[in-house]
């Protein structure tokens, strides 16, 4: 596995240090080196040797002597140093249930080159890794793969970080797929795995809204629900790497709908995309004339974004069945603020995309049923990176794995 800076000269307490380094630098950026051995509590010399080595990489650049944030020392004015955000990049693959986005990404999160296919339930692993791999290359034509840090690769359903193996994607109809091992054959490049939600947690922590908050939550509703949590900046896996699943705790113990893990009355089949569409599709045969059965038939935009234009209309029966969708969603969240506490909540997919007819039904259920007053306390918020939130955070995991954080051990003697 290609190292970026450590090379024959890595040591554990050397790769700390980098490690440090690069964390407060983009937490900080632009920032002195006497700042950054404040924050980092290194030695003035182990500063001044790390970075003289990033500027030659040509990984941090530095600004010509001026006041930082606004302040003026005293005696020989400062520099400010930053990353230099182009000077890596990583690739970013996001599997959602019914298509596959890749991205070029950069040191700060930046989505550069993006690009999408389709794929359906019917398709084998084999068809559509194949189909990924020609659109990783489509996304990185011309770019030169030494400054690539890796794969990153956020999949639905149970993922085995320590193996790459996408274990049990019922959405997906996959099981024991070895993802991660498929694409380093495939590209030679050090590729990781996770979650699609889980890395979705993390890109906000590094990214996006998380980046102050000690403990993190980010649900994602669209075909399916699931939950990613971050703590001090790190993502919260659970013992078996199945942390997350909110998606199928049980909100309808009797009479619920059939969920595709095999039990019933999840969560998952209150409040996902197919099951407000199926709910809208009811409303619109008892209403033929309304609004809604009116924005279903118009073609303009995807079915989900068509309730949602019904909604915003004044269709009534699509406000309240969208109020009483949230309503569920807001529960399953009390009951998880009730269990993690989370400093912030972040919302994504249809929850982001409806967020004006959705959050203010999630916002006061929350507050309503979270033990004493925990809701009030918690922010609710949606995704910073939309529709990129996935890929971004497949990206953030490259990032964070062989960049920010990498790890190397003491070399062996022999």
């Amino acid at each position: 596995m290609r190292r970026l800076f450590l090379g024959s000269r890595g040591s554990v307490i050397r790769s700390h240090n980098l490690r440090a380094i690069l964390l407060a630098l983009l937490r900080y950026e632009p920032v002195s080196r006497v700042r950054l051995a404040q924050v980092t509590q290194l030695s003035n010399t182990t500063i001044t040797n790390l970075i003289a080595e990033l500027l030659e990489q040509g990984v941090v650049v530095e600004d010509a002597p001026s006041e930082l944030n606004g302040r003026r020392g005293v005696g020989r004015p400062q520099t400010a140093l930053r990353l230099s955000p182009d000077s890596r990049y990583t690739v970013g693959i996001h599997f959602d249930v019914d298509q596959v986005r890749a991205a070029v990404v950069n040191l700060r999160g930046q989505a550069l080159r993006s690009g999408t296919h389709p794929h359906s339930f019917d398709q084998t692993p084999e068809t559509v890794l194949t189909k990924t791999a020609a659109l990783v290359e489509q996304v990185t034509t011309g770019l030169d793969d030494r400054r690539c840090v890796g794969l990153g690769v956020g999949v639905s359903g149970l993922a085995d970080p320590s193996t790459g193996v996408n274990v049990f994607a019922p959405n997906l109809g996959w099981r024991g797929v070895p993802v991660a091992e498929w694409f380093a054959r495939r590209f030679g490049f050090p590729v990781c795995l996770d979650n699609n939600v889980r890395v979705m947690a993390l890109a906000e922590t590094l990214f996006g809204a998380g980046r102050d908050a000690h403990t993190l939550a980010f649900v994602y509703a669209r075909i399916g629900v699931g939950a990613g949590f971050a703590v001090n900046g790190q993502i919260y896996r659970g013992s078996g790497a199945g942390a997350g699943e909110i998606g199928h705790t049980t909100l309808l113990p009797d009479g619920g709908d059939t969920c595709r893990c095999g039990n019933t009355g999840c969560l998952e089949t209150l409040v996902s995309e197919p099951a407000i569409l199926r709910l809208a599709n009811r409303i619109a045969a008892d209403h033929p004339g309304g609004l809604l059965a009116q924005a279903l038939e118009a073609g303009q935009g995807s079915p989900i974004e068509r309730v949602f234009a019904a909604a915003r209309a004044g269709d009534a029966p699509t406000r309240a069945m969208l109020v009483e969708r949230a309503r569920y969603m807001g529960i399953a969240l009390a009951n998880l603020v009730n269990i993690l506490n989370p400093d912030l909540i972040v919302l994504g997919g249809l929850f982001d995309q409806g967020q004006d007819l959705l959050l203010p039904s999630v916002r006061q259920t929350i507050r309503e049923r979270s033990f004493a007053h925990l809701g009030e306390r918690v922010e609710l918020r949606t995704a910073t990176f939309g529709v990129l939130a996935g890929v971004v955070g497949a990206a953030a995991l490259a990032l964070d794995t062989f960049f920010y954080r990498q790890e190397q051990t003491e070399p062996q003697p022999g």
